[in-house]
């Protein structure tokens, strides 16, 4: 569109030269309505699924003031921001979460089929046993009597937490909670949160969309139902007509440095560029925190794996430097 293309024009080359399918019949489709008179934004709202409130509020801000193809630029800018702290939040859970579960994989393969074989050898020695390699034999009993009980209870609670967080408010709300509260990773989470805050709001309010309109849909992308429930209680006060900076440090969950900036951009009627300020800020953060935590993980999961499939290793020799200790 900054190239002067028409936008019916736009969606038609865009939707055509899609890979995907259903994108392509997604995009013929907004065409199709907005050549039958359409707003961009109305078309947009129909598919809910790939196009939120906040998009579809910017792009009808755009559409009113005639700068649609600067909205839609801003709007693209923002979701590689938004999608990139997403990336890094993703990659700092994964790979401890992934690595606990390849030990705990590992570790059942050895319960099932590697401590069986020195049960049979043990039993041919006829000696007692240390209370170490009884208590490891006894776990590798009950995991191969009792293997199927487990994987269905594995199976029924993962399941069931994931119904549970699907459907209960409550219960996402103690989960987001929890996790604010988990070290490091709460730290990382806190500032991710305040940086969708703040680059949602920055481009928002960039567009000409009301504040109180735009907590409203910011609250939505946040990315955590603690600061969602907060920015929802912030724009019921900024509507009775307090300021925005009073109303962030009520909710106790800005930092000082983000409220006074706040406060400056109120005063200065400069607020989009003091919250994009925030926003570079605290996504750098981020970044940086991700790969912190990833060297910090790195050893320190190594280790615990270690330990686990050592301490099995131990438990089966130990018998066996026993043996030759007495011969």
């Amino acid at each position: 569109m900054s190239a002067g293309v028409p936008l019916v024009q736009s969606f038609d080359i865009v939707g055509r030269g899609h890979e995907n399918p259903s994108m392509q019949e997604l995009l013929l489709a907004i065409k199709q309505d907005i050549e039958n008179g359409t707003a961009m934004a109305d078309a947009l709202g129909k598919f809910p699924d790939y196009f939120d409130d906040l998009v579809c509020s910017l792009v009808a801000a755009g559409e009113a003031a005639g700068v649609l193809d600067i909205l839609l630029d801003k709007i693209a800018t923002y979701k590689e921001k938004t999608e990139s702290i997403k990336g890094k939040i993703k990659k700092a859970l994964f790979y401890p979460a992934a690595v606990i579960i390849v030990a705990i994989l590992v570790t059942v393969v050895i319960l099932l089929f590697v401590i069986p074989q020195f049960k049979v050898l043990f039993n041919s020695f006829g000696a007692d046993l240390p209370a170490f390699t009884l208590l490891v034999i006894g776990l590798s009993d009950f995991v191969r009597k009792w293997w199927w009980a487990i994987g269905v209870g594995v199976i029924g609670v993962v399941y069931g937490i994931g119904k549970l967080h699907q459907k209960s408010r409550k219960f996402r709300e103690l989960i987001d909670r929890a996790a604010l509260n988990m070290p490091i990773i709460g730290s990382i989470l806190h500032k991710a949160s305040v940086a969708r805050f703040a680059r949602t709001l920055s481009t928002m309010f960039a567009a000409g969309v009301p504040l109180v309109d735009a907590l409203d849909s910011v609250s939505g992308a946040t990315g955590n139902i603690v600061y969602s429930d907060a920015v929802q209680g912030m724009r019921e006060e900024v509507a009775t007509g307090q300021t925005l900076q009073f109303t962030m440090l009520q909710a106790r969950l800005f930092p000082h440095m983000v409220v006074q900036m706040t406060a400056i951009g109120e005063e200065s009627g400069a607020l989009d560029d003091m919250l994009g300020k925030v926003a570079d800020f605290y996504e750098e953060e981020v970044d940086n925190a991700v790969d912190a935590l990833s060297s910090l993980l790195e050893p320190l999961i190594m280790v615990v794996i270690g330990g686990l499939v050592g301490s099995l290793v131990i438990a089966m020799y130990l018998p066996i430097f026993k043996l030759a200790a007495v011969v």
